[in-house]
């Protein structure tokens, strides 16, 4: 483990060397990109380099992890013009997330711009969610520099996994804990939140570690718990190194497996006090501050059956959904429009769009307090925003039996090779993708309504029932 009485290599107080412009022509064009637009706010990030060489970290998706020595992108002015002159920036709504991408923001020698960042935000008499994601140490004059400030809502969310293998995470975790109770017990204008992540099966997931970081949760206003985020990227490096696999697979989204989550939930619910759990960092931010959750996960209820009553209520009485307000389900078409996209439908509990990157759909997400969803990258039930990886999946659809003749020589009876997806939300979302796809191939083709999907599959099994395959006949009426 790395000692616990200094500050690892490259992290000594001084001041930081701006990149030159040879350096800044080898690395990625999204690390040079310091404001980009996430599910938690939009994340500036004009420090890069770390030191603590976490195995697993995100840094390897920019080709930055060999950057062990922080340095900045920017000046601190700069960066804070950027932010609050950012076309998706908006006052006393849009969350902030500070050097959560490519450093870590209490390092001795980074902290100083953070506190500076932090001061100017302040002075500007903003209101936003402030987030600070860290693992290393914060001490009794760090939390005084935290409770000085008047009006930003800052949460410090203290990284923790209790992860012992120093291969795949070189930072001791009594470091964070330590941290965490520090700032707890500091805590007056600030809230503390527990990031208990990652959660690896066979890695941290023991009934010791569990009740550990039960027992660490006292020390915190909220508990967040989580996964490992898995991209190829991390593997390649896990592979390289000759370090055991956490997964079989990579996934876009973050890997918890069903199994692992009830043994959390399991492990909370056998506990005596300690802080809320959390499936989501929003609602555990929102919780700690006593605000409904800025993402609007109330409507997905399985995500909300381990919050407290209250939190739930404070949520509920603040979140109208879109489905039953008519105008704000117009102003949710019209948002859409207007960033390039198109609004496929308005449910208690998403709003779904198509043809909208992932920045714009949380702008609209945080402007209306709604969850908003891709069409083409669905949420799936009990695992919203995790990877299917570790959760039973969709069992494949039942072929035809092979003795069973086909229809017309060639053509298999049309609509019977597999049941009926009774959801028509689910068969709606299908048709208006189809139609998207289509549009953009400019085949002429009509439009389903609602009630048109059995109708049609008469009409389509007649049709392929009297015309034999390749005759040409029109189609596109049938």
């Amino acid at each position: 483990m790395m000692p616990t009485t200094a500050p690892p290599p490259g992290a000594q107080r001084g001041r930081l060397r701006t990149i030159g412009d040879a350096e800044r022509a080898a690395m990625a064009p999204e690390l040079l990109d310091v404001i980009e637009y996430r599910k938690s706010g939009l994340s500036l990030n004009w420090i890069v380099g770390c030191p603590l060489d976490c195995a697993y970290c995100v840094r390897h998706l920019f080709g930055n992890f060999t950057r062990k020595l922080p340095r900045t992108l920017l000046d601190d002015q700069t960066a804070f013009d950027l932010l609050l002159g950012h076309r998706f920036f908006q006052p006393g709504i849009t969350p902030i997330q500070l050097l959560n991408r490519a450093t870590d923001p209490m390092l001795p020698i980074v902290k100083p711009h953070l506190f500076a960042m932090l001061a100017k935000l302040d002075d500007a008499g903003l209101t936003n969610h402030v987030l600070i994601i860290a693992r290393w140490r914060i001490d009794a004059g760090d939390c005084a520099v935290l409770n000085a400030l008047r009006h930003l809502r800052v949460t410090v969310l203290v990284t923790y996994s209790g992860i012992d293998d120093d291969r795949i995470e070189p930072v001791d975790s009594t470091i964070a804990a330590t941290s965490l109770r520090t700032a707890f017990a500091h805590a007056q204008r600030y809230r503390m939140v527990l990031y208990w992540r990652p959660l690896v099966p066979g890695l941290n997931d023991t009934d010791t570690h569990l009740d550990t970081a039960m027992e660490l949760s006292r020390h915190a206003h909220a508990t967040v718990f989580t996964g490992l985020f898995y991209r190829e990227e991390i593997r390649a490096y896990y592979r390289d190194h000759g370090l055991p696999e956490p997964h079989d697979d990579t996934a876009r989204r973050t890997v918890f497996p069903e199994h692992l989550e009830h043994r959390v939930l399991a492990a909370a619910a056998r506990r005596a006090g300690g802080s809320a759990m959390f499936r989501k960092t929003s609602c555990a931010v929102s919780y700690a501050h006593a605000l409904p959750d800025h993402n609007g996960h109330v409507g997905i209820g399985e995500l909300c059956d381990i919050c407290p009553t209250a939190q739930l209520a404070r949520c509920a009485r603040a979140t109208a959904p879109p489905a039953t307000a008519p105008p704000a389900t117009e102003t949710a078409a019209a948002m859409a429009a207007g960033l390039g996209g198109e609004l496929v439908e308005v449910t208690d509990r998403a709003v779904t769009v198509s043809g909208l990157n992932e920045q714009h759909r949380y702008l609209m997400q945080h402007t209306l307090g709604h969850q908003v969803h891709d069409l083409t990258r669905p949420h799936h039930p009990h695992r919203h925003g995790r990877a299917d990886l570790g959760w039973p999946t969709t069992a494949p659809a039942t072929a035809p039996a092979a003795d069973a003749p086909p229809t017309n020589g060639t053509i298999a009876a049309l609509g019977t090779n597999k049941a009926r997806d009774d959801n028509t939300r689910y068969r709606h979302l299908a048709d208006h993708h189809i139609h998207a796809v289509l549009t953009d191939l400019a085949i002429p083709h009509r439009r389903l309504r609602r009630d048109g999907h059995d109708a049609a599959i008469d009409a389509a099994t007649d049709h392929a029932l009297t015309h034999p395959a390749g005759a040409g006949a029109d189609v596109t009426n049938a």
